[in-house]
């Protein structure tokens, strides 16, 4: 998809993994310890075994037999223990690698800008969240400590067959080539194959989250035969991308199979040889030969958890790509002259002010077609027009969600446009006809934008926009639990909490998106009375197509195909006898 979320490239992946592996130093020396001791115990057998046999063909004593046999049974018990703690202390360390993996990808997930969220769309950041996640789990959790194990006990096992006899560790050198040509040919392929296969899952999600979403709207408009061909056309592209990694797969798992099945068939056949020219003792033949059926083990499990690493490597990629979305506020941010001349914005009168703007949400395509647009301070400023003629999204400019492509939006004459978001809501803050209760208490809910907030200040934000009354009257009042499972608020109810968040934050200019569109017109209308006393003093943008709040106004704004086409009182503009004058009398009849 055009518009999905970046992916990290191979260098800041393998950067974050080095980070990782830095910060848990005791930890990954604990689990490598611990199954190096284990493979070291399990190296003592076949060398017992094979000075067993050699002692047999020479006519050993049977206590000598006894002792052997005892010894290697001693040596497999430790070796038991020592994988148990190995295997623990492995999954100790991948549980805390994982825990901070995933609260890191929550925190980038929060720090994204609102544009991104909502260019990107839901499918991507959901498939990321939860298929990439659950991937990325399984390959922390099991695969990087069976890796580790697997590398480690391959090494030990050639040192163990080197110190057996050099001559019979060259066998196994053959299936070096074999495995190194079919593992470099599955490399070049596999990453870009994942990272397709997981980008065709979120197109699936978002044309299903879409599907679900406007199901009223796609009956209506009797568009399910288009939905389903969008689904249809996700599903095989999903389909294409699953069946050429599988192509990968069955290249690679025969050829690795027969990669490493080789060190012991030659091991076995070109040690007998050795044997036979006098250049090995039948002793070391058959310790070789048992290291070499070793190998198999650890090499099988080592290039299997490998098409494991290219799952999560794809997932881990797109989970750091999501810190690596640049926001467009900084990208079009004050030049360094700009930035040192503008004011500092203590003391500030909190004038927001737009100056020929312009916006396109495609390239050459604007909404937006310089705009210049000052509130002054304290008014109650009402934007009205009809719906795509671009109010929203001088809306969400003014209050610093989207920078302009061209011109500034600028507060106290400070450029909003790569201003700190921690700075800029202290200035503007935007609610808009989208609102969520988060699960937790109400007066949770309300103290979220400023924790520290004693319970009076929650009660006054509250009555502000008059939801004291029913909030008392819940079950267990402002601690009664809300939210998913919690106890459900009607839509008015759910925008009256937003409301009160933004009086308890106390910006000096709101910038209210239709935020009153879902209460009935007389509860809208006691509601924005009540939150303009409240904010007396302070700039009030509304953006709306009920025209009583034009009317309750100090000035109207009436935007039309991306221009301000009118801008004065409501008695000024109908006497003027504009587009405004056309709208409020049909609206008032």
């Amino acid at each position: 998809m055009s518009n999905a979320l970046p992916v990290a490239d191979i260098a800041q992946v393998r950067r974050y993994v080095r980070e990782l592996i830095r910060r848990h130093p005791r930890g990954l020396a604990a689990a490598l310890g611990l199954h190096a001791l284990a493979a070291g115990a399990g190296l003592v057998a076949p060398r017992l075994l094979g000075d067993l046999v050699e002692g047999i063909s020479q006519g050993v004593a049977a206590t000598t037999v006894d002792r052997v046999v005892a010894a290697i049974a001693a040596f497999v018990v430790v070796q038991a223990v020592l994988v148990r703690f190995a295997h623990l202390a492995s999954a100790r360390l991948g549980e805390r690698v994982l825990a901070e993996l995933r609260e890191e990808f929550v925190d980038r997930v929060l720090a994204l800008p609102l544009a991104t969220v909502e260019r990107a769309g839901t499918g991507d950041l959901l498939t990321r969240t939860s298929r990439d996640v659950a991937a990325l789990s399984r390959t922390v959790r099991f695969a990087g400590p069976e890796t580790l194990i697997a590398a480690l006990t391959v090494l030990l096992i050639l040192g163990a067959l080197v110190l057996t006899g050099p001559l019979l560790a060259l066998p196994s050198l053959l299936a070096v080539p074999v495995l190194w040509a079919g593992t470099r040919w599955y490399l070049r392929r596999a990453p870009q194959g994942y990272l397709r296969e997981n980008a065709a899952y979120s197109d699936i999600t978002d044309g299903i989250s879409e599907t679900v979403e406007g199901a009223r709207t796609t009956e209506a408009l009797r568009q399910a035969a288009r939905r389903r061909a969008r689904g249809d056309a996700d599903i095989r592209r999903s389909y294409a991308a699953e069946r050429y990694t599988l192509h990968l797969r069955t290249v690679f798992w025969p050829v690795a199979e027969f990669g490493y099945l080789v060190p012991m068939v030659a091991t076995l056949l070109i040690g007998g040889w050795f044997h036979l020219k006098g250049w090995a003792s039948l002793g070391q033949v058959t310790a070789a030969t048992l290291y070499a059926q070793q190998l198999t083990d650890p090499i099988e499990r080592l290039l299997g958890w490998l098409d494991e690493f290219q799952v999560g490597g794809a997932s881990l990629a797109r989970l750091l790509g999501v810190a690596a979305e640049p926001d467009e506020r900084a990208r079009a941010s004050a030049t360094p002259d700009e930035r040192a001349a503008a004011p500092g914005s203590a003391g500030g009168a909190g004038r927001l002010a737009a100056h020929d703007v312009r916006y396109a949400y495609r390239p050459g395509h604007d909404v937006l077609h310089g705009v210049t647009l000052e509130p002054r301070p304290g008014e109650r400023l009402a934007m009205v027009g009809p719906s795509g003629a671009g109010k929203s999204t001088l809306g969400r400019l003014l209050a610093g969600v989207h920078a302009p492509s061209a011109g500034t939006v600028t507060v106290d004459g400070r450029p909003l446009a790569g201003m700190p978001l921690a700075e800029l809501r202290t200035h503007v803050a935007l609610v808009s006809q989208e609102h969520h209760v988060f699960i937790g208490t109400l007066a949770d809910n309300v103290a979220m934008v400023r924790p520290d907030a004693d319970p009076a200040r929650v009660r006054a934000a509250l009555a502000a926009v008059d939801a004291l009354d029913w909030a008392l009257a819940l079950p267990d009042g402002l601690d009664t639990a809300v939210g998913a499972g919690g106890h459900p608020l009607t839509p008015a109810q759910a925008q009256q909490l937003a409301l009160a968040r933004l009086v308890l934050a106390d910006p000096h200019t709101l910038v209210l998106d239709e935020a009153t569109s879902l209460i009935d017109p007389r509860a809208a209308r006691a509601l924005e009375r009540s939150l303009a006393a409240v904010l007396q003093g302070r700039t009030v943008i509304a953006i709306a197509h009920r025209l009583f709040s034009a009317h309750d106004a100090d000035r109207v704004a009436v935007v039309a195909d991306g221009r301000i086409t009118e801008l004065g009182s409501h008695d000024e503009l109908v006497a003027a006898g504009g587009s405004y004058a056309a709208l409020w009398r049909s609206w008032h009849g």
